[in-house]
């Protein structure tokens, strides 16, 4: 998925916000839009207002946040790292080429967050409630 435009990385976070967003266009690329916007929208709030849009998001769209399925803690803070690291060294950019240069990237792969964390560690309760640290190697800084 390629971006045109900030409307379009407005639209996607707004519907996701009203939980309009259709479930089949909550993809891997729209989870970057979303952090983006959200970075760029609420800064270091930025995590706080995404647990909340997801969680609300997916319990509007049927999809249970259980200790096995939705919400992620571990995999949204490390998203929302990457785009703010991406942000941070592309300051002034539009949030569309932020974005795609983001998925252009090793996080345009969804198995992106392999690099950093073990199956064994990210798949565990304690990563889906909470902040894990990657046990592979660090985060880019």
């Amino acid at each position: 998925m390629s971006y045109t435009s900030d409307e379009e990385i407005e639209a996607i976070s707004r519907a996701l916000l009203a939980r309009t967003l259709p479930k089949a266009e909550w993809t891997h690329s729209a989870h970057f839009a979303a952090a983006v916007w959200m970075l760029a929208r609420h800064g270091e709030a930025a995590l706080r207002e995404t647990r909340a849009a997801i969680f609300a998001y997916n319990e509007a769209t049927g999809t249970p946040n259980t200790d096995k399925s939705g919400y992620h803690e571990t995999i949204t803070a490390a998203s929302l790292a990457m785009a703010k690291a991406y942000r941070r060294d592309h300051p002034g950019a539009p949030m569309f080429e932020q974005v795609n240069g983001l998925l252009a990237g090793p996080c345009g792969r969804s198995d992106w967050v392999f690099a950093y964390w073990s199956r064994e560690r990210l798949f565990t309760v304690e990563a889906r409630r909470g902040w894990v640290p990657p046990d592979l190697q660090p985060l880019p800084a």
